[in-house]
This record gives structure tokens, sequence and C-alpha cells, in this order.
């Protein structure tokens, strides 16, 4: 288990309002599937996700109960990237954290199509 930041839960309170804690974690496991399908996304950018999940600049529903999909350009490196989060409730275990599925860098095409098909819940100002 990774320490990656700590969310906004006012912000975050979008998808879900009980959230339990604002610690978000990635476990070495969700690491090994994010370099296996998205390769060299988190060796490349991983140093980004804590700016990521705490100034996100679009917040959307996942497509499952309590995740965020969450956009951000990090304008550092002109970037763009696109990250899942699964919110913790207190229907879950106490022990679990706010934990990142998948991180992967995207285009302005994707970008675009997203934020034209999703509602958005969320937009920094």
């Amino acid at each position: 288990m990774n320490f990656v930041g700590k969310i906004n839960r006012e912000i975050y309170k979008c998808i879900t309002e009980d959230i339990i804690t604002d610690e978000v974690i990635i476990t070495d496991e969700r690491i090994a599937h994010i370099e296996e399908n998205h390769t060299g996304h988190f060796k490349n950018y991983g140093v980004y996700l804590q700016e990521i999940v705490e100034k996100p600049d679009y917040i959307f529903s996942g497509n499952r109960v309590k995740t965020a999909l969450v956009l951000k350009h990090v304008l550092e490196i002109d970037e763009k990237f696109k990250t899942i989060i699964r919110l913790v409730t207190p229907s879950d275990d106490k022990t679990y954290k706010n934990s990142i599925i998948t991180f992967m860098k995207i285009d302005e095409k994707e970008w675009n199509r997203l934020k034209k098909n999703k509602k958005v819940l969320y937009k920094s100002e």
C-alpha cells in the first residue's frame, strides 16, 4: 500500500456524501495493472498522482458505484490524465482507504470526448 495524497471531501462529495477518509492509496497490484495496460504511465507520471487527486480539473461519476473519474491537465509537463478513484464509505471495511483503480495519460481527443459525453459533477475554477 502506497500513500498518494489526501482528497478534499467537499470536492469529492459530488460522487458520494459519506466519504469516511481523505487518504488516497495505490496498491502494488494496481501499479502492476497500470504498467501492464499502460506501459510507462506510472513509472513516468506517477509522481503527479498527488496533484491529480488533490487538485482535479474535472470529476465525473465512474462506471461503478462510489468511483470518481478524474481528469487533470498537468501544466508543468503539458499532459492530460484520467484517473479512477474508489471512494470509501461507511458500508466498506473501516480499514480501507480511498484507492486508485487505474491511471493513464490521455490525448486531447479522449479528454474532449469525456467532457462531452459525461455529466460534469465538479469543475475546478
